[in-house]
């Protein structure tokens, strides 16, 4: 009898893919704060797979778990429309269908506009939520550079078109402000943000203050820090899918994700109601294989076609420079820019720590004189660090040592030189001013 239900079950099934007239459903048989169990759908379903309150209706929650004894919905807005018994219906799973048109808008995880613009027109093709990158052998080669109008990045950490650098700092240390700046980066065709878990005000100001010029050319991914889990976790995927078409289109495109670490949270959340353990400090093993699996998908395109280039901002939980999603993070970008609370304590914004920030690429960028400049720069300020204890108690003189008097002498200059904010004009050749700089404080 049993062996005749199941039979019936994948006839049904097969059916029900070819007919819109016949629904796969389930009943509702466990609800809690965060996501609802239901039963007779475990044969249907796979991991990833949406579902609705209503058949061919608005999806309402996503497949996180499958057991012989039913499936775990994690929704995309609340349990409170759910009751036990209720019917939920298999849906179609998330996909967008970018248009150029697109720029200038802010929609949602979802991609559903949200700013009152009017429904978005699709275009031809559907993109998945969860692309794959391209192939590693046919990926193009970084080689451009870029002028983020940031001297301190442009000298000590220049970007390329195609790399992804992270941007790390703890809360309150200016890492919006910095993303802010870089958000008005000349020399893209198309700008992609993602902002994760921010504050509901933040998001009028980085569009009408941060983008300035550029917002014409952005689409804005939101996912504010009061919407569920599965929202926060779904926006840097759907911004990132958004990136991938207008790259296939040829375009430089900038993608801006703030932050990857509410990501990881969100991910985290995700997981644990899945039943997965924690293994570190909370996190489950499949947020450090999400990570990855996100972070790839930007960077060049396949030879010929656009790049994608990745700016991504990662808040260290607690300044721990060494918890484990920033450390998954910065091993699997092209650099990391390190934001230090004692640098913007002391006022000097943007508070980029230079001696413990890199990029990987910087050698694509630099010129051989420029390399040697660059080196005997963080030279000089890292003997100027390192002996500002001894300086302070008194024990400096003058004369003693070459190298040490000329990095008293040039460094407060160079610090003086870096500090920019939004509301100063943008750097146009780092390397000249900073010469300029230098020439007037002898």
């Amino acid at each position: 009898m049993t062996l005749a239900l199941q039979h019936l079950g994948d006839a049904a099934a097969r059916v029900a893919s070819r007919s819109a007239l016949l629904q796969i459903s389930g009943t509702v048989s466990e609800v809690t704060p965060t996501a609802y169990r239901v039963s007779g759908l475990s044969r249907f379903v796979k991991l990833g797979d949406c579902v609705a309150l209503q058949p061919g209706g608005r999806r309402h929650g996503e497949v996180v778990r499958v057991d012989r004894n039913g499936a775990t919905i994690k929704p995309y807005d609340s349990t409170a429309e759910v009751g036990l018994g209720a019917a939920i219906y298999l849906a179609e799973p998330v996909a967008l269908a970018p248009d150029a048109s697109w720029k200038g808008r802010v929609i949602n995880a979802l991609g559903e506009p949200v700013d009152g613009g009017g429904p978005l027109r699709p275009g031809p093709d559907l993109y998945a939520a969860d692309g794959e990158p391209p192939p590693a052998l046919s990926r193009g080669r970084v080689k451009k550079s870029l002028k983020s109008g940031v001297r301190l990045i442009d000298i000590f950490t220049p970007i390329c078109a195609g790399q992804r650098i992270g941007i790390f700092a703890g809360s309150g240390v200016g890492k919006s402000t910095l993303l802010g700046m870089l958000a008005g980066c000349k020399g893209f065709d198309t700008v992609v943000i993602a902002l994760v878990g921010e504050r509901g005000r933040e998001v009028r100001e980085f569009m009408e203050e941060s983008l300035g010029a550029n917002r014409a050319l952005a689409v804005t991914v939101v996912a504010t820090g009061d919407e569920s889990s599965m929202m926060r976790q779904m926006a840097p995927r759907t911004a990132t899918t958004i990136a991938e078409y207008f790259r296939d289109q040829g375009h430089s495109v900038l993608l801006m994700i703030d932050s990857v670490t509410r990501f990881a949270h969100a991910a985290r959340d995700v997981a644990l109601a899945a039943g997965e353990p924690a293994v570190a400090r909370g996190y489950a093993p499949s947020v450090f294989t999400s990570l990855p699996k996100l972070l790839e998908r930007a960077g060049p395109g396949v030879e010929g076609k656009g790049s994608i280039t990745g700016i991504f901002s990662v808040l260290v939980d607690g300044d721990d420079h060494n918890d484990p999603i920033a450390d998954a993070i910065r091993g699997t970008l092209d650099g990391h820019i390190v934001l230090d609370r004692a640098i913007a304590d002391a006022g000097r914004y943007p508070a980029i720590n230079v001696l413990a920030s890199i990029s990987r690429l910087a050698h694509q960028v630099w010129s051989p004189e420029e390399r040697n400049l660059v080196n005997r720069l963080r030279s000089m300020i890292s003997r100027f660090e390192e002996t500002r204890d001894l300086r302070l108690m008194g024990g400096f003189q003058q004369g003693a040592d070459a190298e040490l008097d000329q990095a008293v002498a040039l460094v407060p200059i160079i610090y003086d030189a870096m500090i920019q904010s939004p509301h100063t004009s943008t750097s146009t050749d780092a390397f000249r001013e900073l010469a300029e700089a230098l020439g007037k404080g002898r």
